[in-house]
């Protein structure tokens, strides 16, 4: 998918003091800023229809599969500010990899737009308009914070059902010829919507970081240059040994991420990471728990959770990748394991 670009100041001033955005023919009001981070803001948008012209709006384009419409016009609406050329290419990157992907576990992109701005000196920038379907609910970090200070955790089931659905799309990542690794798997990646009488819808959300999985490393400064790479893309309590400390010869693949699941699985289950308790240890060191695997289990609920489910955590926190799972084998074990704790329904 190419990037369109434009020249439209006036949809800059919108995002920038309220009103109205265009995205391409689409026009969106901003009701209000629902998050930040680095030099992206997100907002919570609704799209103003044109009754005059018929067949307008979101829900007319060919390309947009019915789900994606919203029911009540709202959407999320990312602003990414883009100072310098590299960013532009990153940027460009992430809408091109996003565009890829079509799972229900996965954000879809819905459409975007790159502007170019008259920056203060008179110069000229870029900004980003990306578009997705909004999930109030928060994240998944946003749930497990809530939770803690409750006392609060999720059933064994609910665990395996929220994992069941990022497993589901990264799959479908992994799939890909040749693989894409997501690179930063995590609960503040993962949106998730709450529903009656069923789990919780689980999405797994920003592709700014993922690449081909696969990569031949094979001098001491490609090494360097793919740890470089990790420490400014992959969140540190989820990034894989072999991301950390990255042998001169050896091949890297898609199971970088199954170490990040295998993260996830136990933050879902108890709210913090696994190697977290290094950082507040008198001289402890979170790369030397990382790469040493150890793991270290705090109090959760009562009753316990299974220990079956502390040990799928363990597999898949396997220091040496080689004997890491794939996705494949971990679906198939989430499968009997909610087989296993599932209340089975009376005749």
């Amino acid at each position: 998918m190419g990037c369109s670009f434009s020249g439209l100041n006036a949809l800059y001033n919108a995002v920038n003091g309220g009103g109205d955005v265009w995205i391409n023919e689409n026009r969106f009001r901003i009701l209000r800023q629902i998050g930040e981070g680095g030099f992206a803001y997100v907002y919570l948008v609704k799209e103003v229809v044109d009754d005059a012209r018929s067949g307008s709006g979101l829900a007319a384009k060919k390309s947009m599969h019915p789900s994606h419409v919203s029911e009540d016009g709202t959407y999320a609406m990312k602003k990414v500010l883009i100072q310098s050329e590299d960013q532009l290419q990153l940027v460009r990157e992430e809408i091109r990899v996003s565009s890829l992907f079509n799972h229900p576990n996965l954000l879809p992109l819905l459409d975007h737009a790159i502007i170019a701005v008259k920056g203060p000196q008179g110069g000229w920038n870029h900004e980003a308009y990306l578009l997705f379907p909004v999930h109030l609910d928060g994240t998944l970090l946003d749930n497990a914070k809530v939770m803690q200070a409750k006392k609060e955790f999720f059933s064994t089931v609910t665990v395996l059902q929220i994992f069941q659905q990022l497993c589901a799309g990264l799959k479908h990542m992994h799939s890909f010829d040749p693989p894409y690794a997501h690179n930063d798997v995590k609960p503040g990646n993962v949106l998730m919507t709450h529903r009656k009488g069923q789990p919780p819808l689980t999405i797994l959300m920003d592709f700014g970081s993922a690449r081909p999985a696969r990569k031949e490393i094979r001098s001491r400064s490609e090494a360097l240059q793919l740890q470089e790479w990790a420490a400014e893309h992959c969140s540190a309590p989820f990034r894989a040994p072999e991301l950390w400390d990255c042998p001169s010869y050896t091949d890297i693949d898609e199971r970088t991420d199954i170490w990040s699941l295998g993260c996830t699985l136990y933050a879902i289950m108890y709210g913090v990471t696994p190697f977290e308790y290094a950082l507040g240890d008198s001289g402890g060191s979170l790369q030397l728990a990382i790469i040493n695997a150890q793991i270290k289990w705090p109090p959760g609920p009562d009753p316990p959770y299974p220990d079956a489910l502390r040990q799928f955590v363990v597999w898949m926190l396997q220091p040496q990748p080689a004997v890491r799972p794939h996705i494949d084998d971990i679906i198939i074990h989430v499968d009997k394991l909610i087989s296993k704790y599932l209340p089975q329904a009376k005749p």
